[in-house]
């Protein structure tokens, strides 16, 4: 498990500003090519530690496994929300995010978790109007111990499900690739096509599906990204 520890440095900062309880926010998913964007939402009790928690990008699939249950009995509460693959082609990924991350919220509430405070990793408030007031920081993923421990949830949650999808669709190799652009994937697609998890509307439809019967579909507004 490489790299330095997150700490509850920010947490302790928006304690001390009067926030009652901070939510960690962080998705996983936008740069993939098929399957769904999800956001993971965590809210860690102040005292008690899970050793071993990273971004989730910093550790292997098998070390994220491992902490999945730990960092679940952890928190004092946690959520996923999931935007589908349609979806995201009928939203835009921005807005896709945004909806994720309404149901992660809205997902924590339905546990009776109200929080009055998010950071999220970046510069782009995708949070909103969701909570009161949200704190967007820099490597808030790699930093900050609650986004870390959202971060493995989301991504654990998500790899799980794309290996369920890789039973249906094994000629993808989304047990490995989690639907993110690879080798194996690229050639896949331009041997077999998009499956239906794929995403319609971005741009690798136009390079790597030669196929004129399977055409990229056309939003009013493309994604900005792959």
């Amino acid at each position: 498990m490489a790299g330095r520890a997150p700490t509850r440095r920010i947490e302790q900062e928006m304690w001390a500003a009067g926030h009652a309880v901070v939510v960690g926010i962080d998705e996983v998913g936008r740069g993939a090519w098929a399957g769904p964007l999800m956001v993971g939402a965590a809210v860690l009790p102040r005292a008690k530690r899970v050793l071993g928690v990273r971004d989730s990008k910093m550790l292997t699939e098998a070390n994220r496994e491992k902490l999945f249950d730990r960092v679940a009995a952890w928190c004092d509460g946690w959520a996923v929300g999931a935007v589908s693959q349609v979806e995201c082609d009928e939203m835009g990924m921005a807005e896709a995010q945004r909806e994720a991350t309404r149901r992660a919220l809205a997902a924590l509430r339905a546990q009776g978790v109200e929080p009055d405070v998010a950071v999220v990793d970046g510069k782009w408030n995708f949070v909103g109007d969701g909570v009161r007031h949200v704190e967007m920081r820099v490597k808030a993923d790699r930093d900050c111990l609650s986004v870390a421990a959202a971060s493995i949830l989301a991504k654990v949650t998500r790899d799980r499900e794309m290996r369920d999808h890789a039973a249906s669709y094994p000629m993808w190799s989304f047990d490995t690739n989690k639907g993110y652009p690879c080798p194996l994937h690229k050639a896949a697609l331009q041997g077999y096509g998009p499956s239906a998890i794929h995403r319609r509307t971005w741009v690798f439809m136009d390079h790597y599906v030669p196929w004129p019967g399977v055409p990229r579909v056309v939003r009013p507004e493309q994604p900005t990204l792959f």
